[in-house]
């Protein structure tokens, strides 16, 4: 997601409400926002355009490769590896995303438990398994890995990304609204795998070895403070904020942290740093 360039959607935020603690009467929930899907995929999704690509190009994915995307959004980097000759699926749990990655003609399954029975993902080992979006806000991030690690081949590889460390990023004062917001919920620090070594871990136990790692710039860049708000609503790091404290009054404070972020014109950018490990199956 290098830069983004708004494009319409019918995304628009909701009304002000009048109670927003926990008592407060609430938006709905945030994964049923209209037009959120949407958002990511006509703002957000690019900004990690440089990750994707650094991961290609050092592992040379090309005709000879397969990829699978766990977590795979609406399908943008299956999109740059398909466009390298790659034979490429991914597996998704939000309907709206996984029919925004099937209008792009990529086989795109069910995440979860039976999630890929509708033939949609063709095979049960890849040469490459990736998990780009899902780390830093996913519940059990290791079960998660151990998924990568069944769909990898032998010799094949597992690629793990998560944000920077938090000095290196300028989205880091942006996403501790997600945290400040959230109440006493189950909001996970989208840093928690930011420290040295936190990546490395997940290997454990998963038949996996490390096999090298690297930082990349990863500007998140925006046409105006609107895009910049929908776009980050949309990565679902918000949620639980959403859910406590109401979508609105969420939106509101994400336009004043924003505020030292833009630019003259109107757009806005920050300077982040996205971390990858790779790993080879084993076992």
């Amino acid at each position: 997601m290098a830069s983004a360039q708004a494009t319409g959607t019918t995304a628009h935020r909701g009304q002000d409400e009048h109670g927003t603690g926990a008592r407060g009467r609430r938006e709905g929930a945030p994964g049923q926002q209209p037009g959120r899907a949407r958002d990511w995929a006509e703002i957000q999704e690019r900004m990690l355009v440089p990750l994707y690509e650094a991961v290609y190009d050092r592992l040379e994915v090309g005709t000879a490769t397969s990829v699978l995307g766990l977590g795979c959004r609406s399908g943008l980097a299956l999109l740059l590896a398909a466009g390298r000759g790659a034979q490429v699926a991914g597996l998704e749990a939000e309907a709206e995303l996984r029919e925004l990655a099937r209008d792009r003609r990529l086989r795109v399954g069910e995440a979860g438990p039976g999630g890929a029975e509708d033939g949609a993902v063709p095979r049960t080992a890849y040469s490459l398994v990736t998990i780009f979006e899902q780390l830093p806000g996913a519940a059990e991030p290791q079960a998660l890995v151990a998924e990568a690690a069944r769909r990898t081949h032998l010799g094949g590889h597992v690629v793990l990304a998560a944000w920077g460390p938090p000095e290196r990023c300028e989205s880091a004062a942006v996403l501790d609204v997600a945290r400040r917001r959230a109440g006493r919920t189950t909001a996970r620090d989208p840093f928690a795998l930011s420290r040295p070594g936190g990546l490395e871990d997940l290997l454990v136990g998963a038949g996996l070895r490390a096999a090298g790692s690297g930082r990349v710039s990863c500007p998140f860049a925006y046409a105006d403070l609107d895009s910049a708000v929908r776009g980050l609503l949309s990565t679902g790091l918000y949620d639980a904020a959403a859910e406590f404290s109401g979508r609105s009054l969420v939106a509101k404070e994400l336009e004043e942290v924003l505020q030292p972020y833009l630019l003259p014109g109107g757009a806005v950018r920050m300077a982040n740093v996205f971390r990858y490990v790779i790993a080879e199956q084993v076992r």
